[in-house]
Parts: C-alpha cells; sequence; structure tokens
C-alpha cells in the first residue's frame, strides 16, 4: 500500500492518512471487499505512531469506508448511504464555496474544478 504522508504539513498525520485512502477508494486503487494493513504494519511502513493509524482506521469507520472484521482486520466496506453522504457533502461545501467567495474565485471556476475533478475520479 503506497501511502504518501507529509511530516511538514500543517495537516494532522491521522487525516492525511485518511484522505489517502479515500483517494485510493475514489480511483479504484482500492475496492470494496480489499484488506488494508494491519495498524501496526502500516504505522512500521510509513514511519508513524500505531496509534495515528488507528485514529485513521477509527474514523474511516465512522464514516462507513471500512469495516473492522476481527479475523481480516481492516476492511473496504462502503456504506453506501447517500442520503446522509449528500448532507456531510452540503456541510463541508459551504464552508468551502465561503473560502472561495473570500477570495474572489467565480462560480466558473469552481464548476470547472468539480468537473476535472469529478472526471479523475471517474464520475459520470
Amino acid at each position: 500500500m503506497i501511502v504518501e504522508i507529509d511530516f511538514n504539513s500543517e495537516e494532522a498525520l491521522y487525516l492525511q492518512l485518511r484522505n489517502q485512502i479515500i483517494l485510493g477508494i475514489a480511483t479504484a486503487k482500492f475496492q470494496e471487499g480489499d484488506t488494508l494493513p494491519s495498524v501496526r504494519q502500516l504505522a512500521e511502513d510509513i514511519g508513524i505512531n500505531m496509534h495515528t493509524v488507528n485514529k485513521a482506521y477509527t474514523v474511516l469507520k465512522q464514516e462507513g469506508f471500512l469495516k473492522v472484521d476481527r479475523r481480516k482486520g481492516a476492511v473496504i466496506a462502503l456504506d453506501l448511504d447517500k442520503l446522509r453522504t449528500l448532507e456531510e457533502m452540503d456541510e463541508e461545501l459551504r464552508v468551502i464555496l465561503a473560502k472561495a467567495i473570500c477570495k474572489g474565485i467565480s462560480r466558473e471556476e469552481v464548476h470547472q474544478m468539480i468537473e476535472e475533478i469529478y472526471e479523475e475520479y471517474g464520475g459520470a
């Protein structure tokens, strides 16, 4: 599993790890049913504390991206609760769009960026 962690970033390590896994799912690097490395193994591989990996896995589980199987460990298991996901996206996008407006980013620039990202992840 290839995960890129920026130790100089101000973003928390567990969030970087969480985001990398979500991006991996979106780009089909990880599929439904894929097993992720154990907490200990992944921590060792990328040189971070086990508690950091555990926190990332816990957040991913809460967000409906993972389930923990006693025999297999952390497994990609997508929670397809579309309504809940749309509500979460609405909350997050409101803040992102407010920042964009404050910085003078146009509606057209936002739409173009969304189209590019959506296509990059294979969206229809």
